[in-house]
Parts: C-alpha cells; sequence; structure tokens
C-alpha cells in the first residue's frame, strides 16, 4: 500500500559487502509482500555508537550486527535478553518506543534449529560435544549447547589462553562442564564425543584447511561446520566418507534470520528449500 510506511532494516558491520543477510530478508519480504527494506550499512567501530544511537531516528526498526560489532554493541544497547548477556554479545537489536535499543543473540538459535533440521535424532544430552575454536560464533554455540543440556563440551583453539578466557567467560551461566583440549590433541578428543562442531575459519574459501583425523571418532556422531563457502568443507567431505552425518553451515545462517525477522516485520518467516537455493545461488558467484 502506497500510504504505508517503510519499515527499514538492515546490518552493521566493518566490512559488510560480502553479507548474505540482504538475501534471506529480501526473500521473506517479497514473499510476504511487505513495504520494508533490509540493506547493508558499513560502520567503522570508532562510529558505531553513533550509528545505533541515530537508529529510530532515522526510521529503522532494528538491525542485524556483524563482526567486528558484536560485543561492542552488548555496551551500546539499553536492554538485553538472557542469553546475549551471558554470552557478552549482541548480533540483532530492535528499535523500542523513544529510540531505545534492545539487543538479543540469535546465533545460538539458528546453530540449534540448523542441527535439528540436519540430524533430527541428535539427542544433546547423550554425550560430549567437541569444538574447535574460541571466537564469537564459539560462544554462541557453546552457549547454546550447555542451554540444551549437553553434559560436556571440550573446546580446542589454537590459543589456549583464548580458550581458557571463553571457559571462565561462560562456566558460570550454565551446568554441564567445559574442558579446554590442546590444539595438538584434537584427534584424541573426538573419543566418545557424539559432535563435532567447526567455528573457526579454518577450511573457508580463501584460508588454510582444517587439518583433522577423526580416526577416534565414533561412526554414530555427528559433524557440523558452520563454514557455509564451500558448502561441503573439507572436513565435512571427510566425515561423510566414513559415514558420519553431516550438517553444513549454510543452515545457521538462515535460521538465526527468524527471530529477527519476526520482531521487525511481524511475520513467523521459515527456512524452506526455496530460500536455501536462493542464497546458494548468489553464493556460487563470491569470489
Amino acid at each position: 500500500m502506497s500510504g504505508e510506511k517503510i519499515k527499514k532494516a538492515g546490518v552493521i558491520g566493518w566490512p559488510v559487502d560480502h553479507s548474505l543477510s540482504p538475501l534471506v530478508h529480501g526473500f521473506w519480504l517479497d514473499h510476504f509482500k511487505i513495504n520494508g527494506t533490509y540493506e547493508r550499512i558499513a560502520v567503522e567501530p570508532k562510529k558505531l555508537e553513533r550509528e545505533l544511537l541515530g537508529l529510530g531516528q532515522n526510521g529503522f526498526v532494528g538491525v542485524n550486527i556483524t563482526v567486528p560489532h558484536k560485543e561492542a554493541a552488548l555496551k551500546i544497547v539499553d536492554e538485553t535478553d538472557e542469553t546475549a548477556a551471558r554470552i557478552g554479545a549482541v548480533n540483532t537489536i530492535v528499535v523500542k518506543d523513544g529510540g531505545k535499543l534492545f539487543g538479543l543473540n540469535t546465533d545460538g538459535f539458528g546453530f540449534i534449529e540448523n542441527l535439528k533440521a540436519g540430524a533430527p535424532d541428535f539427542n544433546f544430552s547423550k554425550s560430549p560435544a567437541v569444538v574447535l575454536g574460541a571466537g564469537g560464533a564459539a560462544r554462541s554455540v557453546i552457549g547454546a549447547l550447555l542451554n540444551a543440556g549437553t553434559p560436556e563440551v571440550r573446546i580446542i583453539n589454537r590459543s589456549g589462553a583464548r580458550a581458557e578466557a571463553l571457559a571462565m567467560d561462560l562456566a558460570p551461566f550454565w551446568d554441564g562442564d567445559i574442558a579446554i583440549v590442546p590444539w595438538d590433541h584434537r584427534a584424541a578428543a573426538l573419543a566418545e564425543a557424539g559432535l563435532l562442531v567447526n567455528t573457526t575459519t579454518l577450511g573457508m574459501k580463501g584460508q588454510p584447511e582444517l587439518e583433522i583425523s577423526l580416526d577416534r571418532l565414533d561412526p554414530d556422531a555427528v559433524v557440523n561446520d558452520i563454514v557455509y563457502n564451500p558448502l561441503e568443507t573439507k572436513l565435512l567431505k571427510n566425515a561423510k566418507e566414513r559415514s558420519n552425518v553431516t550438517v553444513d553451515g549454510i543452515g545457521m545462517l538462515l535460521h538465526q534470520a527468524r527471530p529477527g525477522f519476526k520482531l521487525w516485520f511481524g511475520m513467523d518467516a521459515k527456512v524452506n528449500d526455496e530460500l536455501r537455493a536462493h542464497v546458494l545461488q548468489a553464493l556460487k558467484g563470491v569470489k
């Protein structure tokens, strides 16, 4: 309707040209015939606070936050949900009345929903999980696993000190053990694990490969790589060859977008094959 006010949303990052989020939200806006927009907004770190505080005045109903702003955004918003506060990062902001900012973290939701879709029989509470990496994505994944009842999470990172710091940040908020395993012992740490998750950039297009032997991994274990370019990483290929259930990373991107879309535009968007194909087609053109 021509007289209807346009609802504006977007994604803030530095840089942000690589973000696939406009494809996801644009697909849903077209599907529901919503008078809205979703744009990429490049904001350098020193200008983040000014940009966020001006969202309401500039007509935005909310934004997503991507690297490197997720932790900084937590300190700027007026209020957060429990998950964002525990994890220490915000990836979704809703502009409330008077320009007040409410921050959420939906990355863990996206991870769990993607895992449920790709491995519907997986039992989170049955066995330990191994998480490679200790960055922002690992924070969300580990928090989501502990929240889902995983009895033990083994963090393996090239920097042991960073893994220790992450464990100290998360341990007070959840039941379940967090163990730190040296990077050189990553293959042995797979014993008795029911889930292996790669949250590092290793294996991503343009990055070094992730080198890890899967010999100690149970054949019934699930292997998830949150890297989605390429869609089938070396880790997933090797896991598939030994008959492990594999879950690629594109679904996490798609599912994490759902809560924000509902809060901004009022519709309960779904992740389906058509959306997945739409995003993957665009991904083929990414150099």
